[in-house]
């Protein structure tokens, strides 16, 4: 069950939908994949990349092909869209369920272990967690079971998130190469209370 009464559940969240990796599909145009940022407290989607990166206005960017790359708001790190502005933002991966991730990691552990991003799974970074596999035959990506990722938000608040599909609908199983993306379903939990506390059960 997605619904606990203390996260919140992201459903069919778009993504550029008019770019295409090939010409004449569906109408979409061969082009690279507008970036977006998404504010998590808000729920805001923010287009304007440009005046918005280097602002605390955003938690998680969506970049790459389909938007599937994720990235976090860090002021401090050259990997980030952020850089040079006050986003406080890292991201790790745990291989736990979401449920299982009660507590977040101290800040020390969270710096020496962030990812800066994560996408797909088979991307060289370290560790490589990424938040869903590419089938290179199928062409359709299936997110990492078992896999939740810590957070430190732009404004220095702990959270977990939960990456569940990047197909419309939320999908259990895509078969069709076609099937209408990107739209992302996701949940997350923000601790506001400035706690490691992670508890959603």
């Amino acid at each position: 069950m997605l619904e606990d009464g203390k996260s919140t559940l992201v459903k069919d969240l778009e993504g550029d939908l008019g770019a295409s990796m090939a010409d004449g599909i569906d109408g979409k145009v061969k082009r690279p994949f507008m970036d977006f940022y998404y504010h998590l407290k808000t729920g805001t989607k923010i287009t304007d990349t440009v005046a918005s990166a280097k602002t605390s206005g955003w938690d998680i960017g969506f970049t790459g092909i389909y938007n599937s790359m994720i990235v976090i708001n860090n002021g401090t790190d050259p990997k980030s869209p952020g850089y040079g502005g006050p986003g406080k933002g890292l991201i790790i991966a745990v291989e736990k369920t979401y449920a299982q991730v009660t507590e977040a990691p101290d800040l020390a552990q969270m710096k020496a272990g962030n990812l800066s991003f994560v996408g797909w799974d088979a991307y060289p970074q370290p560790d490589n967690r990424g938040w869903y596999f590419y089938d290179l035959k199928t062409h359709i990506s299936v997110p990492v079971k078992g896999r939740t990722f810590i957070l430190l938000t732009a404004s220095g608040k702990f959270a977990k998130l939960e990456m569940l599909n990047i197909y419309k609908g939320n999908p259990v199983t895509v078969t069709d190469l076609h099937w209408p993306a990107p739209y992302f379903t996701f949940r997350f939990f923000i601790q506001e209370d400035g706690s490691r506390n992670l508890n959603t059960n």
